[in-house]
């Protein structure tokens, strides 16, 4: 079919209009100011460090002991300067925004070395992220008798891919890095169905069994052992507002989950306030809103069921 020329000298205009649109609608623009963290330098950042905690499982293989030093401290060096530059524009755009200065006008922080210095922090706390997601994969095994070994685990199950990134972006979080945290916890709910706010605080040997659909929200409290099926939702119960109509931040929203908990399908609990006591079951599709003491089983009385002649 040929092309009507006088339909794409109509392409200047349109381009006129939408840039037009740019000074009328400013609030999803990000024009004239510093650059922000790169999304696909951030979701590589995160392949690398599961490169690094799962070595021989993901990118290269025949490692071993022999040549993995030399591997990893490859990776580490370039994991370093590459999240150096990462953070430092995630602190600087934040500075910039909560200040309302021009990207020129941020002097006075030396943004690349603090984000070094956030950076090493971060690296420092692999070996120590590397035991608990051994836990992790250790609970899964455990926990799951369809599963045939550890390798299956860590190559296939994204309730295990999710609490490793998880782990990741919460200690991001903790070291109060802007965005970046985020962006990783986002990425791996949009390829795991899975979604862990960064700021959720989880203990060892937490296990998500199937896992679609599953939410945890920022203040969610989940101590060791505790084992979820699809569809739960840690959730709050409602968002309290100051005098002028404005969420009010940084409270406690999300319940408190005890050490050795089941969580079974579709269930949800809502409130800051509620606690789940330690060696409970919550069975599916309840819904709670109040704590629950230790060592207690809750369920839905189960409905009858009628059966009837189709014939």
């Amino acid at each position: 079919m040929a092309t009507d020329i006088r339909l794409k000298e109509q392409l200047p205009e349109l381009t006129d209009r939408i840039v037009a649109t740019y000074h009328e609608i400013g609030n999803i623009n990000q024009l004239g100011h510093c650059p922000l963290p790169n999304r696909e330098t951030i979701y590589q950042i995160a392949e690398d460090l599961k490169e690094i905690i799962f070595p021989g499982y993901r990118k290269r293989q025949n490692l071993h002991l022999g040549n993995v030093t030399f591997y990893v401290g490859d990776m580490i060096d370039s994991l370093h300067d590459r999240l150096t530059q990462q953070i430092a524009r995630a602190l600087r755009h934040t500075h910039q925004i909560e200040h309302h200065l021009k990207c020129e006008d941020n002097k006075e922080t030396d943004f690349e070395a603090v984000g070094q210095e956030k950076t090493i922090r971060f690296l420092e706390k692999i070996p120590q992220l590397r035991e608990l997601i051994s836990s992790d994969v250790e609970a899964a095994y455990v926990g799951d008798p369809a599963a045939s070994g550890l390798d299956e685990i860590i190559f296939c199950y994204p309730g295990l891919e999710a609490i490793t990134m998880h782990r990741l972006a919460h200690e991001l979080y903790l070291l109060d890095v802007p965005l970046i945290p985020r962006m990783i916890s986002e990425w791996s709910h949009s390829l795991t169905g899975i979604d862990i706010h960064p700021g959720a605080r989880i203990g060892s040997s937490f296990f998500i069994d199937h896992g679609t659909g599953v939410v945890v929200g920022e203040t969610c409290e989940i101590a060791a052992n505790v084992k979820i099926y699809q569809g739960v939702t840690l959730g709050a119960l409602s968002f309290p507002k100051d005098e002028s109509g404005n969420l009010i931040r940084g409270q406690k929203r999300h319940p408190t989950i005890e050490e050795n908990v089941v969580i079974y399908a579709n269930a949800t609990i809502l409130g800051g306030d509620t606690v789940i006591g330690r060696n409970s079951v919550v069975g599916a599709s309840v819904s709670l809103m109040k704590s629950v003491p230790a060592n207690t089983m809750v369920t839905i009385e189960k409905p009858q069921l009628r059966f009837r002649d189709a014939s």
